[in-house]
């Protein structure tokens, strides 16, 4: 294994996790440093069993697809706060902005004129033959002309002023009630800190989501809400209980204050959807849905799905409801289309991008190939389509029989696979078993956008590799969480 000098956010490259004199420590952490000196290790010990005590008693589990005993885990949950300045954070905010404005403008260009392909920019086959290129959305425009209402941005930073988006999430991007929930438990467990510094809130996201929501509704509107007094009716979509974040999508939907409905709680009469209630049927404007496409509507997609609304493409169509996010927002998560958002955001904003992605082989391209089969023990290796940490070779970290099967796996479907550099993410301060040290991070932010404008909650969710040395941060492949904080 390979040792990787990181970056540290609170001591810079020379990362010291013993008593620190005010001088060692970045600024935004000198209050954090402050607390830590003073908080004995049995305190912090005191403090991690009742953060996970809080997190049983509500309930916040995920489960993990294939795990065959189906069970129900905690995601691990540090006490330790991630801490960025409002300056960084104000360069970031800029810069997200400009990547979801160009996904966008993208997606309403590759299902209508197309003039980015035409341009050479991006290849044809890429897009029109790629899995998540959704045919029926091909000449059709969703209410208010936004695909991407709710996207989350994944980022990792290798350097004071090094930013870098690792992945776009824009087709049900999830992970934001763990940022809402890992605050609340601070509140409780470490009121001292937040007294020290200046937090920006993070609590207005579910009104910011609701106002979202409601401002693409077809029958216009400001707020979401039951449907009354005129009011866009918002709901939640969820596959059901069974689903890896059906937690996320109870927990949303009651702090939107709108309804959590299965696909068998809707139905569609004369192209216009409703909802099934004990006071009959009440129409339905807004569908913020967690099912993917291949689901949601068993008359265009999977026949065989039990999840969706039949009909529901054809009210959408008529354009007598709003799905968020659009159908066909998928292929913005391809790995192998987010290797040109610099050339895409160029294309639509006639600007360079302000966040830059991390160096990409395309494997589908002879030359990158013969690099990276040359270059495996060096390099990160992702499926296009794969997320969740799953498919994924990190060749520093690989035995030899790994790589050799990888390669194997490169060379009879090489257009199935990306590369990228192993970067040394960032470290942050991480309470352990063994005190306080450090753990690599990555941070994913989430932009809103609706007809009335783009919404960004200060900070993001913040993933942890709990383990030392690791740099998967995936949830699903043992990382944790921890709140994020953006100070003045």
């Amino acid at each position: 294994m390979q040792a990787i000098t990181a970056f540290d956010e609170m001591y810079g490259l020379g990362e010291s996790y013993g008593h620190a004199r005010p001088g060692d420590v970045m600024p935004p952490y000198r209050a954090l440093q402050a607390w830590l000196d003073a908080s004995p290790p049995e305190l912090m010990s005191a403090r991690r069993r009742q953060a996970e005590l809080f997190f049983r008693r509500i309930g916040i589990t995920f489960a993990v697809y294939g795990d065959p005993d189906a069970t129900e885990r905690l995601i691990p949950f540090d006490i330790v706060p991630r801490i960025l300045a409002r300056a960084e954070w104000d360069q970031l905010e800029k810069g997200l902005k400009q990547r979801v404005g160009a996904l966008n403008a993208f997606l309403a260009d590759i299902y209508g004129a197309q003039d980015i392909l035409r341009a050479g920019i991006v290849p044809t086959e890429l897009v029109l033959q790629n899995p998540g290129y959704c045919v029926h959305m091909a000449g059709r425009k969703p209410p208010g002309g936004i695909w991407v209402h709710i996207a989350g941005i994944d980022m990792v930073r290798t350097g004071a002023d090094n930013f870098f988006v690792l992945e776009d999430n824009a087709r049900t991007p999830s992970g934001v009630s763990y940022m809402l929930e890992n605050r609340e438990v601070m509140l409780k467990l470490v009121p001292e800190l937040f007294e020290a510094v200046k937090v920006a809130p993070v609590e207005t996201y579910p009104e910011m989501l609701l106002e979202t929501l409601a401002s693409v509704s077809p029958r216009g509107g400001r707020r979401g809400g039951s449907g009354g007094g005129g009011q866009p009716n918002c709901v939640l979509l969820t596959p059901g209980q069974y689903n890896s974040a059906f937690y996320e999508h109870s927990f949303l939907a009651d702090k939107l204050g709108i309804e959590l409905v299965e696909g068998s709680d809707l139905f569609v009469r004369d192209d216009i959807v409703y909802m099934r209630t004990t006071q009959g049927p009440e129409r339905v404007d807004v569908i913020y849905r967690r099912i993917d496409d291949a689901f949601i509507d068993p008359l265009v997609f999977n026949p065989q799905s039990a999840l969706g609304v039949p009909g529901l493409m054809a009210a959408y169509h008529a354009g007598n409801v709003t799905l968020a996010n659009a159908v066909g927002t998928g292929i913005a998560d391809d790995k192998a289309i987010y290797s040109y958002m610099p050339e895409i955001i160029k294309f639509y904003t006639g600007e360079e991008a302000l966040l830059q992605n991390v160096p990409t082989w395309r494997c589908r391209e002879p030359e990158s190939l013969g690099y990276v089969l040359d270059h495996l023990p060096e390099l990160v290796v992702k499926e296009v389509d794969g997320s969740g940490g799953y498919g994924m070779l990190v060749g520093p970290h690989a035995p030899k029989a790994t790589i050799a099967a990888f390669a194997a796996k490169l060379k009879a479907a090489p257009e199935k696979f990306i590369a990228q550099p192993t970067l040394a993410l960032s470290t942050c301060p991480t309470a352990t078993d063994a005190g306080v040290s450090a753990r690599h991070v990555d941070l994913r932010p989430f932009v809103l956008t609706g007809s009335d404008g783009v919404r960004i909650v200060p900070g993001g969710l913040t993933r942890v590799a709990m383990t030392q040395g690791s740099l998967v941060v995936n949830s699903s492949q043992g990382g944790g969480t921890k709140d994020t904080w953006i100070i003045d």
